[in-house]
């Protein structure tokens, strides 16, 4: 199964101070992957990805950008992994939500298709 990108989504409390905090670990904002004005950012350290998202959720997500969410959602539900949120639609950017075990919540956000 492929997973696609892994990320962590980060709930912060001051989008700018955080991005000035990552920055100065060396991540850069990507272009045109949000804004402090929009209250979230995409951060790249060479292969590592970050999102810091500010009153959008309560706890940190992890992230897989796969290139077909829908097809691993059917796996996972064949598997008996109990979906939270659910695709939509039949094509096109869609995301899922479940957690794991421990509560740990996963999303995967395909953005095209």
């Amino acid at each position: 199964m492929e997973l696609g990108q892994f990320s962590v989504s980060l709930a912060v409390k001051d989008i700018a101070k955080s991005k000035v905090f990552y920055e100065s670990m060396g991540f850069k904002a990507l272009d045109g992957c949000g804004s402090v004005e929009d209250k979230w950012l995409i951060l790249q350290n060479d292969t590592v990805v970050i999102g810091i998202f500010q009153d959008m959720f309560e706890h940190n997500i992890m992230t897989f950008n796969p290139g077909d969410a829908r097809a691993i959602e059917k796996r996972l539900l064949e598997q008996g992994v109990e979906i939270e949120t659910k695709t939509s639609g039949d094509s096109g950017p869609t995301h899922f939500i479940f957690k794991d075990p421990d509560g740990n919540v996963i999303m995967f956000d395909q953005h095209s298709g």
